[in-house]
């Protein structure tokens, strides 16, 4: 086996994981898979720039998990940057700094890369499985943008659109600087038209339609899952492959879209960095079953994150 390190930044999380890969059995076996909220993307849609103090978060981080990667000896580390990293006019800071930290150059990947790795993370214990219908449509509702990609064995079509949990609370439902608590109807129904409008753009190259089994990753989708679970604490064994109904994403979005924030950050599941972005996140998701039709999301824990650490291994 060959051990490797992945780093995944993101608009709202950083992510990291250790893991013994065996690129022969298809065996991925974790020895440390943590996340940080991180909020990267802070004002990136507004201004352009990622904020010192987001930067000074994100490079916390980076020497949290530079020390655990040291701790566990892996040979091999990749950092991929994304949505954020991509739009912020002063990035340059942001690598300088990573690589400060890490001895490696974060890749700010495009969002087709980004789309691969996250199939590759998400289907590759999936292939073969006689219960799951092909092709797949993995989506990753990330912090400032969504990925899509249809594929079977491998992918077939993928597209990215900048539409994310935090790109749609900073666009729609902040006002004064504050996020509305809770919004208004005039607020939701324009999120909801710029997600509807992101799916036409998806659909012009990415065949949502013709998906026989919808695959949800990232925070937001694991979230709902623990939530329609009503697990007691965020347990990952538990939301790994699990399925959750459309009927019941509708129910939850609906809850999450009409409380407070007190009321979301009683949800014993729900990561404190989620609270007031949790709310654009389902819409979106929910958004993407009622143009595909799916019936339920199977829910994986096994992501970009993934992808990229095989892509070391």
């Amino acid at each position: 086996m060959t051990r490797v390190a992945a780093i995944d930044c993101g608009t709202n999380s950083i992510r990291l994981l250790v893991a013994d890969a065996d690129p022969d059995t298809g065996e991925l076996v974790d020895l440390d898979r943590r996340m940080t909220i991180v909020r990267l993307g802070q004002g990136v849609d507004r201004t352009g720039r990622l904020a010192p103090e987001a930067l000074e978060r994100t490079f916390a981080a980076c020497r949290e998990y530079a020390a655990i990667i040291k701790e566990h000896g892996a040979e091999r580390l990749r950092f991929v940057a994304t949505s954020a990293s991509r739009d912020a006019d002063n990035r340059d800071e942001f690598v300088r700094g990573v690589l400060d930290i890490l001895g490696v150059e974060p890749e700010v990947i495009s969002g087709d890369q980004e789309a691969e790795f996250s199939f590759t993370g998400a289907t590759r214990e999936l292939t073969g499985s006689d219960h799951l219908a092909k092709p797949y449509l993995v989506v990753d509702i990330g912090g400032g943008s969504t990925e899509f990609v249809v594929g079977e064995e491998h992918v077939r079509a993928a597209r990215s659109v900048d539409v994310g949990c935090v790109r749609m609370t900073e666009r729609h439902l902040v006002r004064e600087g504050a996020v509305t608590d809770p919004p208004t109807d005039e607020q939701i129904a324009a999120m909801r038209a710029d997600i509807e409008r992101a799916l036409d753009v998806a659909e012009e190259t990415v065949p949502l339609s013709e998906a026989r089994t919808l695959v949800g990753l990232a925070g937001s989708v694991t979230t709902i899952s623990a939530i329609a679970q009503e697990l007691p604490e965020y347990d990952s064994r538990r939301i790994h492959h699990s399925r959750v109904p459309h009927d019941k994403v509708r129910e939850i979005t609906e809850w999450l879209l009409h409380s407070t924030h007190a009321e979301r950050a009683a949800v014993p599941s729900m990561h404190p960095g989620r609270v007031d972005v949790m709310a654009a996140g389902a819409l979106v998701l929910l958004s993407i079953m009622e143009r595909t039709g799916a019936e339920e999301v199977v829910v994986s824990e096994h992501d970009i994150l993934d992808g990229i650490a095989w892509s070391v291994a």
